[in-house]
């Protein structure tokens, strides 16, 4: 027979360890309960177990070791320092985010960063928003209205959170036109399709997924002439936000697994009126939408009343600026991401081996690959030297994830895989450290 259960203020004080606020904790207990009237189960067990819960949802800082360097669960990009460093100062006092201190009057939202990204890309303007999803909605909207815009079958995704592009096109007013195949469509395609209803030609990369064989598809430089020929709007959502193709914040060549990868600069060049681009992703700054292009393209957006609703919060415009000021000072390689994806082979064997050593642990080195991630170049990898340790995996990779600073590696039919590539040197003692424990 189930005990009586306690008071509502009993239990949430049981529940305190002082990690979640006492609202939040008087809350479960009264649901727990609530919802344990006329069962067999015990609140207290119920609360518990929601509890611990919510504690893992907490914000707090975590170890990325599945080698996945921009990882859409853990965070996306790991920004700057500077950056990081700016934004807490313009969160936490007074900043000049719509005021010029030169003039002593307001100023235009986020006219630093666009000069930055006007700067390093070679547009005439530029306009910072909250997403690329706001981003496009926003393009649409401003440049083709109520009109038709002509898309590729091919590319017109579903990427996470069951973000489809025919429903943005659909909320946006713009009407779509779909044209060629899922796997081919030729520049003979789109021509056929222009006539006067036509409000732009939009191209998606489609940086989630890839089609492989008997494909074709219409180059920007062709979509670009295309549109000018016919004197409407051509919007190129490039996706992960790769500045340059030549990535000469690297020197020597481009790497190998940007092969594919449109890039912002040469996709202007091409002939686009609006590149639309990640903040997070091959940039490596925060979470935003960009759009850079034609004075004419921007400033239409800027004007829509859809640009109000999906404005950036200060403080994520500040990381962004201080990210592009890498890159305006040809330090683009100091951004964590790029280099992360820098290391040599060598660097992270030699870090492997000392985790391994330092920690005692029966593990071994392979060379596996580590993935951009995010959603950019799919199918693409860098070779990476990582951390193989056989056992019992379930509870080793549940070990790390409840050590003082939760770890995060990746489990395969392998075995415990640990990858040192998104992991700051500084992190390899505490890996080595929560890797000994997890094995014995």
């Amino acid at each position: 027979m189930v005990s009586r259960p306690p008071s509502v203020d009993a239990l949430a004080t049981s529940l305190d360890t002082g990690t979640l606020p006492r609202a939040l904790l008087v809350e479960v207990a009264r649901r727990a309960i609530d919802t344990s009237r006329g069962t067999d189960s015990e609140p207290e067990v119920m609360a518990r177990a929601e509890t611990a819960r919510l504690s893992g949802l907490r914000p707090r800082r975590v170890i990325n070791a599945t080698g996945v360097l921009l990882h859409t669960n853990l965070g996306r990009a790991q920004i700057p320092p500077a950056a990081a460093a700016i934004s807490e100062i313009s969160a936490a006092s007074a900043s000049p985010l719509e005021f010029d201190l030169t003039t002593g009057a307001r100023g235009g939202r986020g006219a630093y960063t666009h000069a930055l990204l006007t700067a390093i890309t070679g547009a005439e303007a530029a306009l910072v928003v909250n997403n690329t999803a706001g981003a496009l909605l926003l393009s649409l909207a401003a440049l083709a209205g109520e009109r038709s815009v002509i898309v590729s079958r091919g590319e017109l995704i579903e990427i996470g959170g069951s973000f489809r592009l025919p429903e943005l096109m659909a909320a946006s007013g713009a009407q779509l036109t779909e044209v060629g195949t899922t796997n081919r469509t030729r520049l003979k395609d789109y021509r056929k399709a222009l006539d006067d209803s036509v409000g732009a030609i939009l191209k998606v990369h489609p940086s989630n997924y890839r089609i492989e064989g008997f494909t074709d598809a219409a180059s920007f430089a062709e979509l670009g002439a295309l549109a000018q020929e016919h004197g409407v709007p051509f919007i190129a959502d490039v996706g992960s936000g790769l500045l340059d193709g030549r990535v000469p914040w690297l020197g020597g060549p481009p790497p190998a697994w940007l092969a594919e990868e449109p890039a912002v600069r040469q996709t202007l060049t091409d002939g686009a009126s609006a590149v639309l681009f990640s903040g997070d992703k091959l940039l490596g700054g925060p979470q935003a939408g960009i759009a850079v292009g034609s004075a004419e393209a921007i400033e239409a957006m800027r004007a829509h009343p859809v640009a109000r609703a999906v404005r950036i919060a200060g403080p994520m415009l500040d990381a962004l600026a201080a990210t592009l000021e890498l890159y305006a000072d040809g330090r683009g390689g100091d951004i964590p991401f790029w280099a992360m994806a820098s290391l040599t082979a060598e660097e992270l064997d030699a870090r492997c081996r000392s985790v391994l050593d330092s920690g005692d642990i029966s593990g071994t080195v392979i060379i596996d690959r580590s993935l951009p991630g995010a959603g950019t170049v799919p199918g693409m990898g860098i070779p990476s030297p990582v951390i193989l340790v056989t056992g019992n995996v379930e509870s080793m990779w549940r070990s790390l994830l409840d050590g003082p600073i939760p770890i995060v590696g990746r489990r395969d039919d392998r075995g415990l895989i640990v990858d040192l590539r998104a992991v700051v040197p500084s992190d390899d003692a505490a890996v080595a450290t929560a890797l000994s424990a997890a094995c014995r």
